[in-house]
């Protein structure tokens, strides 16, 4: 149940029942340090303290086949940790990809899990819209390169394409000096003390939570002219007749 806040202030906003997920893309297993942890705790702190709850995993963590299958033991691999992950995407409110920079670019981890993310995009929930539609997409990027802006845009294009909602300041990021140089927790940074990374993050946080919250008050994204069940049965809207009557 989502409260919100009268003018005097006087009810707390709170977003019990709103669910997010967080998938950190970093390059490093449990349990050593990643910087893009930094920022995914302070959103999960923001969102926790609003009565949602918030689970976060490391995709390097889980044995993610590759491929663009929804369950890749199907096509040969051995193991796939895919299957799981996608029921927890399909089981939240809220996906927040995030993850470091290399080279400018995201992570190979980040790829791979948008091109699993792609690979499930094709499935149809249950009011025959596609699998993602009525979910909240968002991204949280660190480095000490440039690069924060290319890879939310690229992270955030590929969520909308495949049927998430996208809110108003959507991502957040840090980012050092640019060459080798301490990442976003390392002492003397300035990371967490950053003001522009943290009133973009708390942006982004309180508009991914009112989005979702908009859309469980709504039912979901409204399932009217984006139908594949409808499209695939021949009841395109606003497309002509194919039978001659």
């Amino acid at each position: 149940m989502v409260t919100t806040s009268g003018d005097d202030g006087s009810t707390p906003l709170r977003f019990e029942g709103i669910t997010a997920l967080f998938i950190n893309a970093t390059l490093k297993r449990s349990p050593e340090p990643s910087h893009t942890d930094g920022l995914v705790r302070m959103s999960a702190r923001i969102m926790r303290d609003l009565g949602a709850r918030v689970e976060e995993i490391r995709a390097i963590d889980h044995d993610i086949a590759t491929g663009v299958w929804p369950d890749m033991t199907e096509h040969g691999c051995d193991r796939d940790a895919w299957p799981d992950i996608y029921e927890k995407v399909l089981a939240a409110d809220i996906l927040v990809l995030a993850g470091p920079i290399w080279l400018g670019d995201n992570s190979s981890v980040m790829k791979r899990v948008i091109e699993r993310l792609y690979s499930s995009s094709a499935l149809l929930n249950s009011s025959g819209q596609y699998a993602y539609y009525g979910h909240v997409g968002g991204c949280l990027i660190t480095g000490n390169e440039d690069g924060v802006k290319h890879c939310a845009m690229n992270v955030l294009y590929s969520m909308q394409h495949l049927g998430f909602a996208i809110p108003p300041q959507a991502d957040a990021g840090w980012i050092g000096e640019a060459g080798p140089g301490p990442g976003y927790l390392d002492p003397g940074s300035g990371g967490p003390e950053n003001d522009f990374t943290n009133r973009n993050t708390t942006f982004m946080t309180y508009n991914l939570l009112h989005l979702a919250a908009m859309l469980r008050s709504a039912g979901g994204f409204p399932a009217l002219g984006n139908r594949r069940s409808e499209w695939d049965a021949g009841c395109a809207p606003h497309q002509p007749n194919p039978e001659y009557r």
